[in-house]
């Protein structure tokens, strides 16, 4: 029975998120620093799972074949490479990593 409950406190939850999000005034939406922040936030959001998925496992810091691949297609990125080739540097140097640590 206590599934049932978290799983209508969240289905209301959600609700409420998305009715206040609905209630805001547009004044407030039109705020520079509303719009900046509105901006920023998926980045950051981003950037913080993709470094929890990468350095993390768990509770402990982990640097192991992710880690190469991570840096790969930084270093592609940092080259201005098209985005498949930065998903495949990234890949293809994952995979030889742990190919050659086992």
């Amino acid at each position: 029975m206590n599934i049932w409950i978290a799983i209508g406190a969240t289905a209301v939850g959600c609700y409420a998120v998305k009715l206040i999000g609905l209630l805001v005034p547009d004044g407030v939406l039109e705020r520079p620093l509303v719009k900046r922040l509105a901006a920023l936030l998926p980045v950051a959001l981003l950037a913080a799972l993709t470094a929890q998925q990468t350095f993390a496992d768990g509770r402990v810091l982990v640097v192991d074949a992710k880690v190469a691949g991570f840096a790969a297609a930084a270093v592609a990125l940092l080259l201005r490479a098209p985005f498949l080739i930065v998903v495949g540097a990234a890949v293809v140097v994952t995979a030889g990593v742990r190919a050659l640590t086992g």
